[in-house]
């Protein structure tokens, strides 16, 4: 027999025996660990001549259940194994670089925090709904682990159309539980088509021609209005001399 836990892990347990015949005295359960690792909270909710239910909790990892009861002065014993689970709550996408030229490379990460068991856990990185890369993992330490899956790809035109995510899926159906399935934000690449060095080569040739016709014309500018003043100021210089000769050395 097996069962799940998830986060403070709650389960409940059944002590059934078969006692025909047998009154309540004659019935005793005793539940324990199969490794004493941690403190095992029970409490017993319904009992009744031939069966105890109790609930079971403080369980923070995969372990073995035993109960073990006397009936008639005989003693027996039943297990029930225990399956820790942390579904993927959160999946981080990050994209980079965000800004790319068509034919250079990305990478895309995904990363899932405190899952377990990694084992069951399988991320999937997706462009729109098409899958680029899937990762599974090996089984690993008996606490809550980081999964991240890397994939790198060359960036093409059309990658600018689509949306990149990440699909956490923790599968436990082969345990007796269920699937869960969490994605992450969508986010998108900005694409765009790299300058080819000859073409390079002729937008400067004709900024630095504009540029050069600007400071020529703006240099003509200022002397031709130097010269014009220079002109007016000279005009103006003559007319006063003659207001100021005397009547008599006019013409």
């Amino acid at each position: 027999m097996s069962s799940f836990g998830f986060g403070t892990l709650t389960v409940a347990l059944f002590a059934l025996v078969c006692c025909s015949g047998s009154d309540e005295k004659a019935f005793e359960v005793h539940m324990r660990l199969e490794k004493l690792i941690t403190s095992l909270n029970k409490i017993l909710l319904l009992e009744q001549t031939q069966w105890k239910h109790y609930l079971i909790s403080n369980i923070s990892h995969d372990t073995v259940l035993w109960c073990h009861f006397t009936c008639s002065g005989k003693q027996k014993s039943m297990s029930s194994n225990v399956s820790v689970y942390q579904p993927p709550r959160q999946v981080f996408l990050t994209l980079q670089p965000t800004w790319v030229a068509v034919g250079k490379s990305f990478t895309i990460e995904c990363r899932v925090p405190a899952v377990e068991p990694l084992d069951s856990l399988t991320l999937s990185l997706l462009r729109g709904s098409e899958t680029l890369h899937s990762q599974t993992f090996r089984k690993a330490a008996p606490a809550l682990q980081e999964a991240t899956a890397t994939f790198s790809s060359m960036a093409h035109r059309e990658d600018g159309h689509h949306n990149f995510s990440c699909l956490a899926v923790l599968d436990l159906m082969s345990r007796g539980g269920e699937v869960f399935c969490t994605h992450s934000a969508p986010k998108m690449l900005e694409i765009y088509e790299p300058v080819p060095d000859s073409q390079m080569v002729i937008i400067v040739t004709v900024v630095s021609v504009l540029l050069f016709l600007f400071v020529t014309s703006v240099l003509l500018c200022f002397i031709f209005s130097q010269h014009w003043r220079q002109r007016q100021m000279g005009t103006y210089g003559v007319r006063a001399a003659w207001r100021r000769l005397p009547q008599a050395f006019r013409p």
